[in-house]
């Protein structure tokens, strides 16, 4: 049973998947926290169910406010390592296990993060272009190659979390993270990981979102 590293999952209207991860996830760590990112289903209730800690938000207010919310609570209880993952299922329970090697096996890395296979044909083609062309651009701004940069599944310490200051609240959190982490001196490493891509409609709103991106970039600059 894994201890120093947990679990962080921000989930919204996830009730088809949230049960079989948590049940599967709690057969390997202690800590598998579930933030609930004003789901209008019973997505509190199955991780409850399944003995995941909920925090839960009264209304959505965007992935990166279920991410940040799930960072403080590592913060709080001084939890050493966290690892993310979507709550859709697209991330395997038995990639844990890489990052867990990788993170014993080399600590002075601050954030382990999912490589996918970027070029398959089962990744919708609109998300490779989106990931080639954003990973490209993280990459000259965190000044370090960081392959897939979209990717939600990571590890990340808690050092990491307690020195960088996130103000966005959606998607763009996750890129904002990278760059400010890189700008910290942290470095971040690759895991080749499997993804599943079901048939479910993507929460990702394209062009809402790649403005957001671009506002987050701005605002790196603005507030350095």
């Amino acid at each position: 049973m894994e201890k120093e590293v947990a679990v962080l999952i921000p989930a919204h209207n996830e009730e088809k998947n949230i049960g079989k991860l948590v049940k599967s996830l709690k057969e390997r760590f202690l800590n598998v926290i579930i933030v609930d990112d004003g789901s209008e289903d019973r997505t509190s209730e199955i991780a409850l169910k399944y003995s995941a800690t909920v925090l839960r938000h009264p209304k959505c207010m965007g992935k990166g406010e279920a991410l940040k919310t799930g960072f403080k609570y590592i913060i709080d209880k001084k939890i050493p390592a966290v690892i993310t993952m979507d709550g859709d299922g697209q991330h395997l329970v038995e990639d844990t296990e890489k990052f867990l090697k990788a993170y014993r096996k080399n600590k002075n890395v601050g954030i382990w993060i999912g490589k996918r296979k970027i070029i398959s044909t089962s990744m919708p083609f609109i998300r490779r272009l989106t990931n080639v062309s954003m990973s490209i651009l993280i990459s000259l701004l965190s000044f370090q190659f960081i392959p897939d940069t979209q990717c939600g599944f990571r590890l990340i310490k808690r050092e990491v979390l307690e020195r960088v200051k996130l103000y966005t609240s959606h998607f763009e959190t996750e890129s904002e993270l990278l760059i400010k982490a890189s700008w910290k001196g942290y470095k971040i490493k690759s895991i080749e990981i499997s993804t599943v891509y079901g048939s479910e409609r993507s929460k990702i709103k394209p062009t809402i979102d790649t403005l957001r991106f671009f506002l987050m970039i701005f605002s790196l600059f603005w507030r350095r």
